[in-house]
């Protein structure tokens, strides 16, 4: 009986070993990350404007007077005249590779070019030119999850995009002939390693225009200051198209946002949200942390109180809230309460109105006059919604993955929609 059961046990196993000799075909579709070399002469030679282009992936933005700025994420900036924001006229495309953040002082526009800030003149933003430039400033960058890096010692930027890719390949006959599809991240890209107006930029100086509460760049009087992921970097921007590099100033890892508050800058990081003195713009000096789990943190500020966002996501795991947090001191910042929340991005505040981007969950109104019972006004879904600005006149501006929203905001129960700048999606 036992030399019966092996020989019945061996017949299977050379049956299973010879059935796993079969080849079959498989097809699956995936999202990766691909690595895409750049030399400096490509990234700094690559600057052009060309024909309006319709949104693709939109990032940033920034109004100044009547324009509008949109950044296409490290292809380049759509200008929009914005004079009628019920009919945005789309004015040219300022291709610049690497970009991700703009400021803009009086007819000069700064923005990133990979390692490099660039000064562009846009007096006629039909012939905009560049006017400056500081080299090898960022050594590397991050954005949505994905770095890039930059090699002195080859003079390349290394750089990854995600792309859909669908492949056959031959594997042994499984799951009963189906071909599976596979939707995947490289996840280490997705966890940020690598292989080596009133609710923005707003300084308050009427020259200057405004970004949302994910800007890096913001610009206080003959000054321009960006944040890294891990300095806050000053730029000397007296004579406008010159800028040049005054100081450096490590914060440590995971820095995300800037936001000018009077003569303050509040820093927003992974872990917390830094407090910096700015009386003397020349030498910003740290006054306090307002630390918070590890999570993706905006801020903006009204009077003596502060507003962040936690969100969850590829820079951190803490649960998605809004965090009120009392600034009266300044050198002791204390939590007053905490708001749940889908998945918080950027925020404005037109006080006593504050503005919410929820993602893909949509944007949400709040009356905050009481800090402490904060209320919900409206909530319009069924968009997706990643920063706003605020500015006078009732007028709010929001952009997401669906494209740049316009919205009359007299009434923060009822936001009348003006305008849509759609996003084209890819085929």
């Amino acid at each position: 009986m036992k030399k019966q059961f092996l020989f019945i046990l061996g017949a299977c196993l050379a049956f299973t070993n010879l059935s796993c000799t079969d080849k079959c075909e498989t097809t699956r579709t995936y999202r990766t990350t691909v690595p895409v070399t750049l030399s400096l002469e490509q990234i700094r030679s690559g600057i052009t404007t060309e024909a309006p282009k319709d949104l693709v992936n939109p990032g940033k933005i920034y109004v100044k007077d009547n324009y509008l700025f949109i950044n296409e994420v490290k292809k380049g900036i759509h200008v929009f005249d914005n004079s009628n924001p019920e009919k945005p006229q789309s004015i040219v495309f300022l291709k610049i590779p690497g970009v991700i953040d703009m400021a803009v002082k009086e007819n000069t526009l700064y923005a990133d070019n990979y390692i490099d800030i660039v000064a562009f003149d846009i007096s006629n933003p039909k012939a905009i030119k560049e006017t400056g430039r500081v080299k090898n400033v960022f050594m590397n960058g991050l954005t949505d999850g994905i770095s890039w890096y930059y090699n002195a010692q080859n003079q390349t930027v290394t750089d990854y995009e995600i792309k859909t890719v669908t492949e056959t390949i031959r594997t042994n006959c499984g799951q009963n002939g189906i071909n599976p599809i596979y939707y995947a991240e490289d996840v280490a890209f997705k966890s940020g390693t690598s292989p080596s107006a009133s609710s923005g930029s707003n300084s308050g100086a009427t020259a200057t225009g405004a970004g949302g509460s994910m800007a890096r760049f913001t610009i206080y009087e003959d000054y321009l200051y960006t944040v890294s992921q891990s300095d806050l970097l000053l730029f000397n921007i007296k004579i406008l198209n010159k800028p040049t590099q005054q100081l450096k100033i490590n914060l440590g890892w995971g820095i995300e946002t800037i936001f000018p508050y009077k003569d303050k800058l509040f820093i927003g990081s992974n872990t917390g949200m830094y407090i910096y003195d700015n009386k003397n713009p020349e030498k910003p000096e740290r006054l306090s942390i307002f630390q918070h789990a590890r999570a993706c943190d905006p801020v903006i500020v009204h009077n003596d109180i502060a507003y962040v966002t936690l969100r969850s996501g590829w820079c951190g795991t803490a649960p998605n809230r809004l965090d009120v947090v009392n600034v009266a001191n300044l050198s002791s910042p204390r939590l007053i309460k905490s708001y749940d929340m889908k998945n918080p991005a950027g925020l404005g505040i037109d006080f006593p109105n504050l503005f919410i981007c929820e993602g893909k969950y949509g944007l949400k109104s709040f009356d905050a006059t009481s800090a402490t019972n904060i209320m919900l006004q409206q909530h319009i879904e069924k968009i997706d919604a990643y920063d706003i600005i605020t500015l006078e006149g009732k007028h709010l501006l929001m952009v997401g993955k669906d494209g740049l929203y316009q919205y009359d905001a007299s009434n923060p129960k009822n936001l009348k929609l003006l305008s849509v700048i759609p996003v084209k999606k890819e085929i």
